[in-house]
């Protein structure tokens, strides 16, 4: 690290690097931090969590009692120990609160004025954060399991919906119509993610065991099916030939630059994949553990090198590096089955919610002291330019 500094002070270095680095180790020291905890509020298990990408302050929280939850994550006390509270709560008492198991909520990509909600109830609500009361309503004729809104768009305000038909619902926010459907899948649609890099590109993951990429604005819609053996049907039965996994597929995720993405399926394997070229990467993870039958909600890291995934695995997380497939840490400290987990990447912070009714907060160790008397003779010379080496000598070395 202090070589890093060196040169990024000598203009030798990206500075891009230095803050790569520097993420990388603290996504690598991630532990249960006894100074930070967060209030507990709900009484049963929490399914969905979710911060907001603009100021990265505000975590919305679901649970399988319908309840959800708004948290202050910031420190407002200045104390090195303190508990990140909760605003309000949609709680039972609630006029609009869900009927039943919230599966996905998710913040408005631009501000923190609007939030949306799913639940098995067969609705998805958009609140409005301020009166907190439902501005719009969608019903669906099945369980909804999973909804997500593009990070990134900016022609269309779409919410891709996954619900127990297996056709993918388009919700339009400006006109209240959810008469637009994507038609493909033979099952139930457990994950929806729109990708960060193209804002009219939706990844769907069924219980069918594929995953589609669909173009919203074709006609036919589907641009790809992935196929696991990458086209090699020879060493494939008829049943597995295109499809991702050979079980259900409930969770995806693209990385931040939208190059790949990521599945995970009740056949206990994730997969990497190229989102442009749709073809399987062959990173192997080893078995990832997956017992859900509903929707999975895992992570991925932003700005580190490498980049890493956090996925739910029994009562633990598992860290791996996505494009080696290395597992590089197992996160332990729930007493019950982890639903999702959620990556805050400005402070490079994990939060995690649980069937023991508890988030976690996975916070990076504090960087251990550099004692003050280090020499300049024990930094890094490799990486400097001769040109910029001291070449003065007093006349009484000369002697």
């Amino acid at each position: 690290m202090l070589g890093l500094l060196s040169a990024r002070q000598l203009g030798l270095d990206d500075p891009a690097r230095l803050r790569r680095a520097e993420r990388t180790r603290r996504v690598l020291s991630l532990e249960l931090n006894k100074d930070r905890d967060v209030e507990r509020i709900h009484e049963s298990g929490i399914n969905t969590l979710d911060i907001e990408p603009v100021e990265g302050r505000y975590m919305l929280s679901g649970e399988s009692d319908g309840v959800i939850v708004l948290y202050d994550l910031e420190n407002l006390t200045r104390k090195p120990s303190y508990t990140c509270k909760a605003l309000f709560s949609v709680g039972k008492s609630h006029p609009d609160v869900h009927k039943f198991s919230v599966e996905t909520v998710q913040w408005y990509p631009r501000d923190t004025g609007m939030f949306t909600s799913s639940s098995f109830d067969k609705t998805l609500k958009i609140w409005d954060t301020n009166t907190l009361q439902p501005a719009d309503i969608f019903y669906f004729e099945g369980t909804v399991y999973s909804h997500h809104m593009s990070p990134v768009a900016t022609q269309h305000c779409l919410i891709a919906v996954g619900t127990k038909s297996p056709k993918v619902q388009l919700c339009d926010l400006k006109s209240g119509s959810s008469s637009h459907i994507l038609q493909g899948h033979r099952q139930e649609v457990l994950a929806v993610s729109w990708s960060p890099r193209h804002e009219y590109v939706l990844a769907t993951g069924s219980a069918d065991g594929r995953v589609k990429l669909w173009d919203v604005r074709r006609a036919s819609g589907c641009l790809s099916t992935l196929d696991q053996h990458n086209g090699e049907k020879s060493k494939a039965s008829s049943e597995a030939a295109n499809t991702a996994h050979n079980g259900r597929v409930n969770g995806l995720c693209y990385t931040s630059d939208g190059l790949h993405l990521l599945t995970i399926g009740t056949d206990d394997r994730m997969r990497l994949w190229n989102s442009s070229t749709g073809e399987n990467t062959l990173v192997n993870y080893g078995k990832v553990c997956n017992e859900s039958w509903k929707g999975l909600k895992f992570a991925i890291s932003c700005g580190c090198n490498p980049e890493f995934a956090f996925v739910p695995y029994g009562s633990t997380i598992a860290v791996y590096t996505i494009f080696t497939g290395e597992l590089i840490t197992v996160l332990r400290g729930h007493y019950s089955t982890v639903n999702c987990c959620v990556f805050q990447p400005h402070f490079q912070e994990l939060y995690s919610g649980s069937k023991d009714s508890n988030i976690l907060a996975w916070i990076p160790a504090p960087r251990e002291p550099v004692l003050d008397d280090i020499s300049e003779k024990s930094l890094p010379q490799q990486h400097l330019n001769p040109a910029y080496e001291d070449a003065w000598s007093s006349s009484d070395d000369e002697g």
